[in-house]
């Protein structure tokens, strides 16, 4: 059968050759020939003969009209050119930019987004606008208003988009830092309060925690609060939380004040941070008017600077025109609040606006104007 098959094909083209060497399948046709492809092909062409040379010759040789040699040729423009301009770059600032401090949040996010706003701080979205500018908040981020755990989350994001942009966002340890960590870790084991038993449950939820922040607080969020320092000097400003002398107990530097408290919290002791909690949240040291410009004294001699500014008291416990947080805080007769209040003889400026009590979150560049 196979050499029936090559004798078959033997005598045809090689159109019909190829055809019948490829067999058919389902719904294949095979194409026609194409004309003139089974031609018989031509025979072969005789190699060209070429000229014998002399003995010696090479092609370089031959008889070439000689080109006399000039200077390589050059790219000359047919039009004018414009030379480019280096490319401008807007120089980076230097030097510290302006200073800002931030009051009381106590959970109000909404508030602290319309006052970073304002001061163009931030830009609509809510990211860093301000190139080098320095950021300070005075703590007290959580408890009493609605979104405590919001507040830090964009303290946290403002630090790193500030500090890629050049300058600085930064935050003190505040009271109510102190109660929420207590909380979160101690729960309500018992503490020995001076006035009998407590717990660093009972007296945060006393003092306006809120259940949601403690649902959504993490483990970021009480390292990041544990680092905070209590103190810092900026421009001739020492910032504190806390209208009270208790910083001195800690240290006699800024340094050390922020190492004993910072390693306090290390140890994880529930007294030890109760005793923090107690002394921080102490107020009013400097609104005698005899007393308090001394005490103010003590803290800027022992700390330096030349005012100190505050949060924790809001300005009308400092006025004396309101009486206590928890029984303001329906905002009922509250004063108005349109800004920081000097007092002191000049040496301490409250930050404190009264937020919670339908005051005023306040941010504010130092120093002063006027």
């Amino acid at each position: 059968m196979v050499e029936g098959s090559m004798t078959q094909g033997a005598g045809q083209g090689p159109a019909a050759r190829t055809a019948a060497a490829m067999p058919p399948f389902p719904g294949y046709a095979a194409p026609p020939p194409m004309p003139g492809y089974d031609r018989a092909v031509p025979p072969p062409q005789a190699a060209p003969e070429y000229p014998e040379y002399p003995e010696g010759y090479t092609p370089t040789a031959r008889d070439l009209p000689v080109i006399a040699q000039s200077a390589p040729p050059q790219d000359v423009p047919t039009v004018e050119l414009t030379p480019l301009a280096a490319p401008q770059h807007e120089p980076l600032p230097t030097g510290p930019g302006p200073l800002y401090v931030v009051g009381d949040v106590h959970g109000y996010l909404d508030e602290l987004y319309e006052a970073l706003a304002a001061q163009g701080l931030i830009d609509a979205q809510g990211h860093w606008a301000a190139g080098n500018a320095r950021l300070w908040f005075l703590g007290d981020f959580t408890d009493r208003g609605p979104d405590g755990v919001g507040v830090i989350d964009l303290v946290m994001r403002l630090s790193a988009e500030a500090a890629a942009a050049g300058g600085y966002c930064k935050a003190l340890m505040g009271n109510h830092e102190l109660l929420l960590i207590g909380a979160k870790r101690f729960a309500d084991t018992p503490v020995n309060s001076g006035a009998g038993t407590a717990s660093f449950q009972a007296a945060w939820l006393l003092n306006g925690g809120q259940r949601t922040d403690m649902e959504r607080l993490e483990d970021h969020h009480l390292q990041w609060m544990s680092r905070l320092d209590a103190m810092a000097r900026e421009d001739g400003h020492l910032l504190v939380h806390s209208d009270t002398t208790a910083y001195l107990e800690f240290g006699d530097s800024i340094e050390d004040v922020n190492d004993a408290i910072t390693e306090a919290l290390q140890r994880n002791d529930p007294d030890e941070v109760w005793d923090l909690f107690r002394k921080f949240t102490k107020r009013f040291a400097f609104r005698d008017e005899d007393a308090g410009p001394m005490a103010v004294r003590e803290l800027l001699q022992t700390y330096g600077g030349a005012r100190i500014v505050h949060g924790h008291s809001p300005i009308p416990y400092l006025l004396g025109e309101v009486g206590t947080e928890e029984a303001d805080e329906d905002g009922g007769g509250a004063p108005v609040v349109d800004g920081p209040h000097l007092y002191a003889d000049g040496l301490a400026l409250a930050m404190d606006g009264g937020v919670t009590m339908a005051g005023k979150l306040l941010v504010v560049q130092l120093p002063l104007a006027g």
